[in-house]
């Protein structure tokens, strides 16, 4: 299989607009359009196929960690049409790739729904600013967006770590900086560390993986930046919980209280297909830290938050079950991915039924009634 091929794979990627390109050893390259998985009409992929593949697209340096470690990541530029996370893996001693397509459009706070607050809070002087969320829900593009509004209105410095860089941002009114880990910088902690040396305002931190790096992090946003940070988790009180849970016992209540103050707000998401039209919707849960939410983080009742987040409407914030609730309300998602997706499953699973509802899959059903 020559170039040839992975240039009319990813053409068909870029025309159809899916967010990813599977390719795999005894099955036909694959595409996923909003949400599902759909077989392209070409051969069925063999080793030869994918060794060839993977030798086109991947840099010499990718190659030999893919050796080495039986695994690679890299980003890389398909022409002006679109970017590519590239994820290169060893499954049965063969070759597997993974291509997620980053769209070149940077999208507004209205395209993608993000809650109106955020603009304000993205105006802040200092502080951490977190967006969670399982791989997969939009993270890295409603970072994205408020990275750019920055960029577009405020004269700010910003500084990125990244891994691997998915939004290339031009400078406009502010300088944007990108780094990417294990190519710029050997990991997030080290880039944290000498980033504070830059005279940075503003600084994204791909992931907060270890320790050090939510330390870093944590403190940089103490001393007078605005730092934002993502997270694998869903829902704000979880986020806080496992932000506490990564130090050891005896500094638990020292980040408590450093997180009490520097914390401004935690937004999570997930990203559902409609089906009302063609496409994802997102669904939020957003925290605002108030001086009330910072209490209870202060005094280790992260279990109260949700119901602080109820009562915070006014600030915008809502919890994810609630807006999941009111996506399928609006008839836009389907109850069954509604209910995959929340937090509360048998909550919303009595919900649906008191309107009089059904759920299709026997699996979803506690009621130890038959589905019909």
């Amino acid at each position: 299989m020559s170039t040839m091929q992975i240039d009319r794979l990813l053409d068909t990627v870029v025309r159809t607009g899916a967010s990813d390109l599977h390719l795999t050893v005894g099955r036909q390259p694959t595409i996923r359009l909003h949400g599902g998985l759909r077989n392209l009409q070409t051969k069925v992929l063999e080793s030869d196929d994918m060794v060839g593949l993977m030798k086109s697209i991947t840099p010499e340096r990718n190659q030999q960690e893919l050796q080495e470690e039986g695994g690679t990541d890299f980003g890389f530029a398909y022409g002006d049409a679109a970017r590519f996370r590239v994820s290169v893996f060893r499954q049965r001693g063969d070759i597997a790739i993974v291509l997620r397509q980053i769209p070149n459009r940077l999208l507004t706070f209205e395209q993608i729904g993000l809650p109106e607050m955020c603009r304000d809070l993205v105006r802040r002087p200092r502080g951490l600013f977190l967006v969670t969320g399982p791989t997969g829900s939009g993270k890295t593009t409603s970072l994205a967006t408020m990275i750019e509004y920055v960029n577009t209105y405020m004269d700010r410095h910003i500084d990125t770590m990244e891994d691997p860089i998915e939004y290339y941002h031009e400078h406009k009114k502010s300088i944007v900086n990108q780094r990417e880990v294990g190519n710029d910088v050997p990991s997030f902690a080290e880039a944290l560390r000498r980033a504070l040396r830059q005279d940075p305002d503003v600084i994204l931190v791909g992931e907060m993986r270890d320790l050090e790096t939510i330390e870093a992090a944590v403190r940089a946003a103490e001393t007078g930046h605005l730092v934002f940070g993502t997270l694998h988790t869903t829902g704000a009180a979880k986020t806080i919980d496992r932000l506490v849970d990564a130090f050891p016992v005896s500094q638990q209540n020292q980040i408590r209280v450093q997180l009490s103050t520097a914390l401004i707000s935690v937004l999570s998401q997930v990203l559902l297909g409609r089906v009302d039209t063609k496409g994802m919707v997102a669904a939020y849960e957003f925290l605002v830290i108030t001086p009330a939410i910072a209490n209870l983080i202060r005094d280790n009742k992260s279990f109260r938050i949700d119901s602080a987040i109820q009562t915070g409407k006014r600030y915008g914030m809502q919890l994810l079950d609630d807006h999941l609730w009111s996506l399928y309300s609006k008839g836009m998602i389907a109850a069954e991915e509604m209910i995959d997706k929340s937090k509360n499953p048998t909550d919303l699973s009595n919900k649906v039924h008191s309107a009089g509802g059904t759920l299709s899959r026997p699996e979803l059903e506690d009621t130890g009634e038959d589905a019909d």
